[in-house]
């Protein structure tokens, strides 16, 4: 397949993940979360079958969009699960699971390829393995929630964005489109963009990566979950600058030392700043505004993941993945250097204007604060990324 055919097929599950991420989140509200997730567990060991028989481009798009929808059900059905005895917890699993999940699905994957006889089934066979056991275990578990109509209305997308929200996204939307655009490059076309750079390399490393990258992710989450958004944010696209740097390092030197830095150094600039940024979203609303607010979070995620992907495979078939590559990394760097401005800019005049009842009350902010002795905030980055 060309690079744009992959990067469409890569589009078509984003996409279909955005869609069900928004429609089938609020439903589990009324019939129940077990419905929601056996059905998306459901729709997974379709979508292995699926793959496991792939054979042409068309069969391949199809079972992306089902794993998309089931990968997105089972996500919105587990965003709202909130302890309210120790808020934040479900949603910081919920943030760190899916960038774990990628991480040992490439890692065993790979040993798959190496090891057994027949890869291209062995490795889809033991998903619905996997996806089977998950079923049966999820029958055994009690429901949480009690049935009430409105299903079908609950369907609707929520995207309305409360005045602090939009603000908040604003501030941090450059930042956040260049860790997933970065992350959709290199899930994407890292395997194309490794052939380049080490031709006589084993297939194997092909994914070596976008684990890098998810693998160094994950703990990025779980360590900055703590730390102030407006210090993990800036400090995460800090780190997209060098990554995208060392990308194009390794291009012109052949280096693939150079590309697993800088796919680790994007690893934590994704976890920082989808953790920061994502925070400093939703704590700027009460709960009951944080559906809407989280949807509109994920849009702008999931286009920058999918979009500048397409428009990098349009391009290398037009020119060449190195032309792609150079692009897409610049243009990267380039958000990611307006994101520390406006951040930094945003933070400096914070503390040069104390708010109107500064001396009437002890100055604090969901947004700026996240101490020990505060609960933790919703924050879920990717309840979804391709698992």
């Amino acid at each position: 397949m060309s690079s744009l055919d992959i990067t469409v097929v890569f589009s078509a599950y984003a996409l279909a993940l955005l869609i069900a991420l928004l429609t089938t989140g609020t439903p589990s509200d009324h019939v129940g979360r077990r419905p929601v997730l056996l059905g998306a567990l459901a729709v997974q060991v379709a979508s292995m079958a699926l793959f496991a028989t792939v054979g042409g481009l068309t069969t391949l798009i199809g079972a992306r969009v089902l794993q998309g929808i089931a990968t997105g059900a089972a996500g919105a059905a587990l965003l709202d699960l909130e302890d309210l005895v120790r808020p934040g917890r479900p949603a910081l699993a919920n943030s760190i699971a899916p960038v774990t999940g990628m991480a040992a699905g490439v890692l065993a994957a790979t040993l798959m390829v190496r090891c057994t006889p027949v890869p291209t089934i062995t490795v889809y066979a033991a998903q619905i393995a996997v996806f089977a056991a998950q079923a049966i275990a999820l029958v055994s578990t009690p429901e949480t929630v009690r049935r009430r109509p409105g299903a079908l209305r609950s369907t609707r997308p929520h995207l309305a964005l409360p005045s602090a929200a939009a603000h908040a996204l604003l501030l941090n939307s450059a930042g956040v489109v260049a860790v997933w655009a970065l992350g959709g490059f290199y899930s994407f076309l890292g395997p194309g963009f490794t052939r380049l750079i080490s031709p006589g390399g084993p297939e194997y490393a092909d994914g070596m990566v976008f684990f890098t990258l998810t693998a160094v992710a994950a703990p990025t989450v779980y360590i900055t979950r703590r730390m102030r958004a407006d210090v993990s944010a800036p400090l995460g696209n800090c780190a997209v600058i060098p990554a995208a740097a060392l990308t194009l390092g390794a291009l012109h030197l052949a280096g693939p030392v150079l590309l697993v830095a800088g796919a680790a150094l994007a690893g934590f600039g994704f976890g920082a700043v989808s953790q920061g940024a994502l925070r400093a979203v939703v704590d700027s609303v009460p709960a009951r505004g944080k559906g809407g607010t989280l949807a509109s979070y994920y849009v702008l995620s999931y286009l920058a993941m999918s979009l500048p992907a397409v428009g990098a495979g349009a391009l290398t078939a037009g020119f060449d993945l190195r032309a792609a590559a150079l692009a897409y990394a610049g243009c990267v760097a380039a958000l990611a250097t307006v994101a520390v401005a406006t951040l930094t800019a945003s933070l400096r005049s914070r503390r040069r204007t104390p708010s109107p009842d500064a001396h009437s009350r002890p100055a604090t902010s969901n947004y700026t604060s996240a101490s020990p002795d505060t609960p933790a905030p919703d924050t879920s980055v990717l309840a979804t990324h391709d698992r």
